[in-house]
């Protein structure tokens, strides 16, 4: 992959991150209130603080990866493929799902999808699954020839 394409993959990645943070905090920690960042029991006040950490976690992943784009755009050194671009996004956010997911939810054990579900580790497992699908859908997109 020449250094343009790369470069525009490296942003669309990062971008991937924060968008599927995005959604994730959006959705499931805000609309549908499923789990917060950490569920601290009947703890308010550290459920909000650390979905605001969150936030404010993948909101620099947006940022990151707009800057980066500027910059090396600025530069003449970003890629124009829409595939690389996509596959990127597809990829950083299937990465994003995969290792939340893993550390999260399985590792440090620190909230579920959905802890109040009759089957949670249902919706953790489907979460991962979901991880896996963008990963593999980008490694595809990035791979065929146009």
């Amino acid at each position: 992959m020449e250094r343009n394409d790369r470069n525009l993959f490296q942003a669309a990645f990062i971008l991937g991150l924060g968008l599927l943070g995005a959604v994730d905090g959006i959705v499931f920690h805000q609309l549908l209130q499923w789990h917060h960042m950490v569920d601290h029991h009947n703890q308010i006040h550290m459920k909000i603080f650390s979905d605001g950490w969150f936030t404010i976690l993948f909101s620099l992943l947006l940022v990151w990866g707009g800057v980066k784009i500027y910059r090396d755009a600025a530069k003449g050194e970003l890629g124009t493929r829409p595939r690389t671009f996509l596959s990127g996004i597809l990829i950083g956010g299937g990465v994003f799902n995969l290792v939340e997911g893993m550390i999260n939810h399985h590792i440090l054990q620190i909230h579920r999808v959905r802890p109040a579900a009759e089957n949670p580790l249902l919706y953790d497992i489907s979460f991962l699954i979901v991880g896996f699908l963008l990963v593999i859908i980008g490694l595809i997109v990035r791979r065929k020839k146009v």
